[in-house]
């Protein structure tokens, strides 16, 4: 992360678990990262978008830069909280860069909270590295956001290769107007 001066950079941590929030929030001030916030859960990150919408100076934050939340969390999990990032007209962005932290990073895991539009996932235990390299992943390839009557988020296709043969990949009923947002 040498070649890149974070300093201006704001990253959400939420977790509820007061050592991870630590351990993460302490990882990216390591990376240079210059502005470090924390949620306790969900519904406490909510609050604080909202804020930062309404009044930016108030929540000390005038803009962010990525999420890191744990998908765990009561009363407001990383998913519910993925879902009102994407969706809700409150937000402040909706095309943030979201990184799933979990513990259960089976690929039914992976698969519905690509579904759901994150942008990375890390599994626990993480090191400083697997921090930086989500961080990376985000500044050097971001991906074209897309919209359908049942998605929106980053494109879920990583790879860019040509495929041969037939098209596996069909629209849904209902998703004629699948669009590209944000390239």
């Amino acid at each position: 992360m040498g070649t890149y001066d974070l300093e201006r950079v704001s990253v959400l941590v939420v977790d509820d678990n007061s050592y991870i929030r630590s351990l993460l929030m302490n990882s990216l001030k390591a990376l240079g990262v210059g502005q470090v916030k924390t949620a306790v859960h969900g519904g406490e990150a909510i609050e604080l978008l909202k804020l930062m919408g309404s009044d930016p100076m108030r929540a000390g934050l005038m803009s962010l830069d990525a999420i890191y939340s744990n998908w765990q969390m009561s009363p407001v999990d990383g998913t519910m909280l993925l879902r009102w990032v994407r969706r809700h007209k409150e937000s402040p962005d909706r095309f943030i860069p979201f990184v799933m932290v979990t513990g259960y990073a089976d690929r039914a895991k992976v698969a519905e909270a690509r579904d759901l539009g994150v942008t990375e996932f890390m599994a626990k235990p993480f090191s400083v590295d697997a921090v930086a390299q989500r961080l990376l992943q985000v500044i050097e390839r971001p991906r074209p956001f897309i919209h359908t009557s049942s998605y929106f988020g980053p494109d879920r296709r990583r790879q860019q290769s040509a495929f041969h043969g037939e098209d596996r990949r069909h629209l849904r009923e209902g998703d004629e107007g699948v669009e590209v947002v944000y390239d």
